[in-house]
């Protein structure tokens, strides 16, 4: 394990699936972690407790972030632990199944809030904080998007690939601005991970129903993308920034 002064990951989304696992690769490499969750504190406390046995510092902040007050609270809070160097935007909400002639306004509200807006100040958030503009000493924030982001999702929710294609864009935008202050801003892009966000979308056994399509023939792992994830906030990616990763198994 690294030496313990690596500073604060930022994990939104961080009770279960890959925001749990990016927690957890984060402390096996020196972070402490503050994890960001919405209703699951159970599995937050878990995930925290996985971190600690690890040797790092972990703290849970629950907080809907549709709500303004979210994204401060989850920040004081990582300022309690430390100095944040890392920002892992992971957090995200899909919906059932729909075209876009029946979504209604709030549904795309809920998915814009949570996927673009959320993930904005989330952002500006951890810039104050690492960028030499701000007096900050450097970081890196990886934004999760979605293989949906190229794909489009039609007949499935174009409205949840719509705002995973505003995070790249976000990544590669925020990239060129926070270049020279010494923060790196990247991405990944899972494709089907077999996690519960399928079932928060009603199809809790889509991943594994579409093995079909995957070329490697399976569904991907929380693990195999939060390795992704570790890989780009770590000093061996020092030279990759403004980068959007795919991690789908060759789909």
């Amino acid at each position: 394990m690294d030496e313990r002064s690596r500073g604060v990951a930022v994990v939104t989304g961080g009770g279960r699936g890959i925001g749990a696992a990016c927690a957890v690769a984060l402390a096996r490499r020196g972070w402490d972690v503050c994890l960001g969750y919405r209703t699951d504190a159970g599995a937050a406390d878990e995930t925290a407790h996985r971190c600690r046995s690890l040797g790092a510092a972990a703290t849970t902040v629950r907080g809907d972030l549709a709500l303004p007050t979210a994204v401060p609270e989850l920040f004081a809070a990582a300022d309690r632990l430390g100095a944040v160097t890392v920002l892992v935007n992971n957090a995200g909400v899909v919906a059932p199944s729909a075209r876009v002639d029946e979504i209604d306004a709030e549904r795309l509200h809920r998915m814009l809030s949570v996927n673009v807006v959320a993930a904005f100040l989330c952002a500006g958030a951890a810039v104050r904080r690492m960028s030499s503009r701000h007096g900050g000493g450097g970081g890196s924030i990886v934004n999760v998007s979605s293989a949906a982001a190229r794909i489009g999702s039609p007949g499935v929710y174009v409205d949840y690939a719509a705002s995973k294609g505003a995070l790249d864009t976000l990544t590669i935008g925020l990239a060129k601005e926070v270049a020279a202050e010494g923060v790196r801003v990247n991405g990944v892009r899972p494709g089907f991970v077999d996690t519960e966000i399928h079932a928060s979308g009603g199809d809790p056994d889509r991943a594994r129903r579409m093995a079909e399509v995957i070329p490697v023939g399976r569904p991907g792992r929380a693990d195999e993308v939060a390795a992704a994830v570790a890989w780009l906030c770590g000093s061996e990616a020092s030279y990759v920034t403004g980068a959007t990763l795919d991690v789908t198994g060759g789909r």
